[in-house]
């Protein structure tokens, strides 16, 4: 089936996962385009194991909206509108406004606790990688690092079910814009990198600066798609 790559490096302790993760990635990555369908007969031959843990990946996948189900025609790559773009900056800023306001209430550690220190630093290490990769224009090592960056970043505030639901956001926010990002040949300097700077105003216990930078980022990567998008 063209666009999908599957390898025999799935086992089946963990199919469903791996199966899942994979085709997020075939997503992510443009080779599963918006509104692509595909049944689960043929994701389960590509892939060379049975139906039912493909099923249920699919299923799951369905269920973060990446995907949508249909019962007579197997499964198509949801296709995201600059309105539901829109939606989902709206989202993610009422939760890391939320996240951010935590720090004047004591939300996260102390700056000054060893394990803070060390998880910042870490967090940080993930921004600087994305931020070389926005700089760059790699668009695939950016999700990638963008990814890892917001799991890790919202893990500190130890709320697992806040942390899934912005990873969920950031997921879809991905696959929404990067339809648009892989129809540009170099998008060198165009991609944001201020990852690092959020992580500093964090460590500084500074929501507003935080707010302030997030703000900047949700305004520049609305007006690239909305210029992407206009053709």
């Amino acid at each position: 089936m063209p666009g999908i790559g599957g390898n025999g490096a799935v086992t089946r302790s963990t199919l469903r996962q791996q199966i899942a993760d994979a085709l997020r990635d075939e997503v992510l990555a443009g080779r599963l385009r918006p509104g692509q369908a595909f049944t689960v007969k043929e994701i389960a031959e590509q892939y060379g194991v049975s139906a039912t843990p493909v099923r249920e990946a699919l299923v799951d996948l369905s269920a973060q909206g990446l995907l949508e189900a249909d019962q007579h025609r197997g499964f198509r790559v949801h296709e995201y509108s600059l309105a539901d773009y829109r939606g989902m900056i709206e989202a993610r800023s009422l939760v890391t406004d939320g996240m951010f306001q935590s720090l004047l209430r004591g939300g996260m550690a102390q700056a000054d606790d060893p394990r803070t220190v060390a998880a910042l630093v870490g967090v940080r290490r993930r921004g600087e990688e994305a931020q070389r990769a926005a700089t760059a224009g790699d668009l695939n090592i950016l999700i990638g690092y963008d990814l890892r960056f917001w799991r890790e970043l919202s893990a500190l505030f130890g709320n697992p079910y806040l942390a899934d639901f912005l990873y969920r956001l950031r997921v879809q926010s991905w696959v929404c814009t990067v339809q648009h990002l892989r129809r540009v040949e170099d998008l060198k300097g165009h991609l944001w990198a201020g990852h690092t700077e959020l992580v500093d105003a964090l460590a500084r216990r500074d929501p507003d600066a935080a707010h302030a930078i997030i703000a900047a980022y949700n305004e520049h990567s609305l007006a690239l798609l909305e210029r992407l998008a206009a053709g």
